[in-house]
């Protein structure tokens, strides 16, 4: 089974050398795509000295990602955000979980000895087992007949992933978690503080769920 990871990236010099390090030890038959977003630093040239890389014609994840996987070869695609480290062996427990169903997501663990951080990894992997929600950070899979079935990943600015689980669980499909563990940086909640990115995250989800509109979550994402 040929498995196509796909990575969104944009202005990522700093930490991409370390995300492609481990993707390097990766065993089983894969095909790696970086998609940049309009990157004005170095990541696009880093990238390209080892791995295949192309040019979103649009930003935003949503983008990157669809247009990632009209290159892609393989029968599953597998979304990876590039502030996180992955184990050797995770195609293997993407083969298991696809046994079970159509979609499916990893553990997620932070690089932090963080309390809080333990609390949001706890809440992430139960939130993919009770509301069938799984977010980006915890590498997403779904075949890639059936992420055509369900539209692919809405193109928006953010919500995404959350919007994506939202068309899985309405087609009444599971998101299997992997046994597999990713690590992922936990960079993104130390700018406004961990707890305060933990409860705005929440209303976010709560924002998007009522109609809120996406530039006015992003605005407020954004701090």
């Amino acid at each position: 089974m040929l498995i196509s990871i796909i990575i969104p990236v944009y202005n990522e010099e700093k930490n991409i050398r370390d995300f492609m390090e481990s993707l390097k030890g990766i065993q089983g038959d894969h095909e790696v795509i970086f998609v940049d977003g309009g990157s004005t630093d170095n990541t696009f040239n880093i990238v390209k000295e080892e791995f295949f890389i192309v040019k979103s014609l649009k930003s935003g994840r949503g983008c990157q990602m669809n247009y990632g996987s009209t290159f892609a070869k393989g029968e599953v695609l597998m979304f990876l955000h590039s502030d996180s480290k992955v184990p050797v062996d995770l195609l293997k427990s993407v083969e298991d979980a696809l046994k079970k169903g159509k979609a499916g997501c990893f553990r997620i663990r932070f690089d932090s000895k963080s309390i809080l951080m333990k609390i949001c990894a706890f809440m992430s992997n139960t939130r993919v087992k009770i509301r069938n929600i799984a977010f980006g950070d915890q590498g997403i899979f779904i075949t890639k007949k059936y992420f055509a079935e369900i539209g692919s990943y809405p193109e928006i600015s953010i919500m995404e992933d959350y919007q994506l689980s939202m068309n899985i669980k309405k087609d009444e499909s599971k998101i299997i978690l992997a046994d597999a563990e990713i690590l992922t940086l936990e960079r993104r909640f130390l700018k406004h503080g961990r707890l305060k990115t933990m409860v705005v995250m929440q209303v976010l989800q709560h924002m998007y769920r009522r109609g809120e509109s996406v530039e006015r979550i992003e605005e407020i994402y954004n701090g």
